[in-house]
């Protein structure tokens, strides 16, 4: 009932307050997006649409998570906190990256290695936490095979920050059509309440609530034609709310079944990267990342949107399964 209700509190005020105050205020602002100039050339037509939008079901969620968790949260349980704050300063990152874009007016922000810099250290303090908190251990449970991976803890922690800087560059770069990266992340969402439920963790399961209700209220602003981006303020929060579940849930190997999407994303860069270089010119697919490629094939924005959502459905639904057994495991 806790995430039911938490769902629709931070629908109401995502939808509400981003319709009512958050988009009008950056369009007053002019905080509109400028378009890669070496993407396709009909997205031209989207430049000065407002960016920034992931403020909307940021303040949806955290509105959401006080309300419906403020009970355990006086009984010492502030898990959600926890995941919600390490999601923030993500956000944070990508607030000032958007501005820095939105203030020179360029689809240049924050240089790689600062925003580098920022993720690994907030990866470490985040996982630090964790592990003082106890919610941590240096073992990797593998889905299916309820069997784990022990590792030491340099070794964990290394890969851990690994894990998260990469899911949250990957849910960035997934973020480049309307409604795609919201769309995808919605089933990952309805993941994350299905296992808290599921295991008992309700704060965990508050907080995938609200962030389900938030990310279907920001859809009314953000499906295509989108009014609204939700720029690396959004992208960067949300990716480190999808990492910071995995690890709160101790399941980071499921992000391979519940982030496919972001994961073919990124290899798609990495490997037209690599391609042009090996051959001096030549491409493995006609844009990357993916999404671009099957623009260019033809396929249309809602297309590759309802494509990509639905491999990402089929694919939480198998993570839930193959999550089951950590529950038997302890």
């Amino acid at each position: 009932m806790d995430m039911i209700l938490a769902c629709l509190i931070s629908f109401a005020v995502t939808a509400v307050a981003g319709g009512k105050v958050i988009l009008p205020a950056l369009r007053r602002l002019k905080a509109g997006q400028s378009i890669r100039e070496d993407g396709p050339k009909w997205h031209a037509g989207k430049a000065g649409t407002p960016t920034m939008g992931g403020l909307m079901f940021i303040l949806g969620i955290g509105v959401a998570i006080v309300i419906v968790g403020w009970r355990r949260m006086m009984a010492g349980d502030y898990t959600h906190l926890y995941v919600y704050a390490f999601a923030l300063v993500f956000g944070l990152i990508g607030f000032f990256d958007d501005y820095e874009k939105v203030h020179k007016k360029r689809n240049l922000g924050l240089t790689a290695g600062q925003k580098f810099l920022l993720q690994v250290a907030a990866a470490i303090a985040f996982l630090q936490l964790m592990r003082l908190e106890g919610m941590l251990s240096p073992s990797l449970y593998v889905p299916f095979l309820q069997t784990t991976i022990h590792l030491n803890w340099f070794v964990y922690m290394v890969f851990a920050a690994f894990v998260i800087v990469g899911t949250v560059n990957a849910v960035n770069l997934t973020d480049g059509l309307d409604g795609l990266a919201t769309s995808v992340t919605i089933p990952v969402a309805l993941f994350f309440v299905s296992v808290a439920t599921w295991w008992g963790y309700r704060q965990l399961g508050v907080f995938a609530g609200a962030m389900l209700g938030g990310l279907l209220g920001f859809l009314i602003f953000n499906a295509h034609p989108a009014k609204v981006f939700m720029g690396d303020t959004g992208s960067l929060f949300l990716g480190g709310a999808v990492a910071a579940l995995t690890f709160a849930f101790d399941i980071p190997l499921i992000l391979i079944l519940v982030g496919i999407i972001y994961i073919l994303e990124t290899l798609s860069d990495i490997i037209q990267v690599a391609y042009f270089k090996a051959t001096h010119g030549k491409r493995f697919f006609k844009m990357a990342p993916l999404h671009h490629h099957f623009e260019l094939c033809g396929w249309s924005e809602m297309k590759i949107v309802v494509v990509f959502t639905s491999i990402s459905a089929v694919f939480c639904a198998l993570a839930y399964f193959g999550a089951m057994g950590r529950s038997f495991m302890g």
